[in-house]
């Protein structure tokens, strides 16, 4: 097999003869002479064919953009009124001396050479690997895995360890709606697609591991609401034996060294970030994720800040009591009495929690909580929000249960990855830094998903649908 050189590293190889792999970018014609810019993951190169070499020449004058091709040629320095310092390989050309077509294609739907912006999101996403050949979406997902790869390496540096958690779980009324998958084997029983890995996470602090991170995928049905996914990606952390302030330093650290290694170009306003409570948040700015940038129009500019001390409870539009954030949270220090006081406590809707949230440029990119980890204090937050003792049992009583076994006190976060990415790469959503995103109705106009499952399907899992 002969050895392939990189695009990318075509500068130690001038004067000598290589092997090329990639797609056909743009073809030009130019008579005696056909120019192709010839493209592959690391990079673009300008070839050009000559009449010299006759069976090379006549070769590329059949090929086609996106054609899938290996080449054989010599890479030649350009004259210096040639060279093109607006390019990576602006400084050579590969000389062509011969074409082996491995697979031909057809006119794509869509441009692929443009940023796409002015391409129709629906026709986009329904060719959607065609558009990720553009490469705008090409250098976002690079650097999405430039980030992921560099916060393994500092949470791992910090003791942390990734540990994956289940994508079969079982439904809880915790938060947003739950994707329900049935179960073959037990006949009218479900699994459900988690949320997040919230309880298992804590529940690896039961287990002892007091370091704990992955990067979770979460999955929510809910109702079209503008830059939600049904899926999305968390980077999710839990710590056991540690305080607020704790977990914000870490993850501040973390943010700031981030920016620094993988978005030098950016600017963070103001080190260390600035802290508001949730009542200062919405006094000045009416909303707890505040766009606090002095500059707006600065593309470039990151303006982190946290906003502490949110409400534990707030009042459903029935007038029952729901959690703001997460059940799971335990409440601030001077109020766990109040809390403790369950469903008939006078001072419920003053009751603070320790949840922690970090803002970027106007939206909420994280937030998590110090947890209850005593069996009590949980208890009584179900109670508070009316579910009965059953209830209570029947759902969360293998969360009761693993702490009365000897629970470390414990807290973490997770960060909303896509909306931290859209913001790095000046994105408008987070379906462009998404590889394979769902339109806002959570439809994947790729796959034509969801679809209808076949009577035989249904039967094996004892479904039917009644009008």
């Amino acid at each position: 097999m002969t050895e392939r050189t990189l695009i990318a590293n075509l500068k130690e190889k001038i004067g000598q003869e290589v092997t090329l792999k990639g797609w056909v970018d743009i073809r030009r014609d130019q008579g005696k002479l056909i120019f192709i810019d010839f493209r592959d993951a690391t990079g673009k190169v300008q070839m050009v064919a000559l009449p010299m070499h006759a069976e090379a020449h006549a070769a590329a004058n059949t090929v086609r953009p996106e054609w899938v091709l290996e080449v054989s040629g010599k890479v030649n320095a350009r004259p210096e009124k040639n060279v093109n310092v607006n390019e990576a390989n602006g400084m050579l050309e590969i000389e062509v001396l011969a074409i082996t077509v491995l697979n031909e294609a057809q006119t794509p739907p869509i441009d692929v050479r443009s940023d796409g912006r002015d391409i129709g999101e629906e026709v986009r996403l329904k060719y959607r690997y065609l558009d990720l050949r553009r490469p705008r979406m090409q250098t976002n997902m690079r650097t999405k895995h430039e980030v992921q790869l560099f916060a393994r390496n500092f949470l791992s540096k910090e003791g942390f360890i990734e540990i994956e958690t289940p994508l079969l779980s079982k439904s809880t009324p915790e938060g947003s709606r739950d994707y329900l998958v049935p179960s073959r084997l037990e006949q009218g029983k479900f699994y459900a697609l988690p949320q997040s890995p919230q309880q298992y996470k804590q529940l690896l602090m039961v287990a002892g591991f007091e370091k704990y991170f992955q990067f979770a995928r979460c999955m929510r049905d809910e109702d079209t609401r503008g830059d939600r996914q049904p899926e999305f990606t968390q980077l999710d952390m839990e710590i056991s034996f540690v305080e607020r302030e704790d977990v914000m330093a870490l993850n501040e650290r973390l943010l700031i060294e981030l920016v620094q290694k993988v978005a030098p170009h950016k600017k963070i306003q103001q080190i260390p970030f600035p802290r508001m409570t949730y009542a200062e948040a919405m006094e000045k700015y009416g909303n707890d994720k505040p766009d606090i940038r002095t500059d707006k129009n600065d593309p470039d500019l990151l303006a982190f800040c946290w906003v502490v001390d949110f409400p534990f409870f707030e009042k459903t539009d029935r007038g029952a009591w729901t959690f703001t954030h997460n059940p799971f949270s335990a409440a601030k220090p001077e109020h766990k009495e109040w809390l403790m006081e369950g469903k008939d406590g006078k001072h419920i809707g003053e009751i603070l929690t320790t949840q922690y949230d970090v803002a970027l440029n106007g939206f909420e990119i994280g937030g998590g909580s110090i947890r209850n980890h005593e069996p009590e204090a949980l208890s009584r937050v179900f109670e508070i929000m009316g579910h009965t003792p059953e209830a209570i049992k029947s759902n969360f009583g293998h969360m009761l249960e693993a702490f009365s076994y000897g629970a470390p006190p414990h807290g973490g976060i997770a960060w909303g990855l896509d909306r931290l990415m859209a913001i790095l790469q000046n994105e408008p959503n987070i379906r462009e830094v998404i590889a394979f995103a769902k339109t806002g109705e959570g439809k994947d106009l790729m796959m034509e998903a969801p679809s209808e499952a076949t009577p035989e399907q249904l039967v094996e899992l004892g479904i039917r649908f009644v009008k």
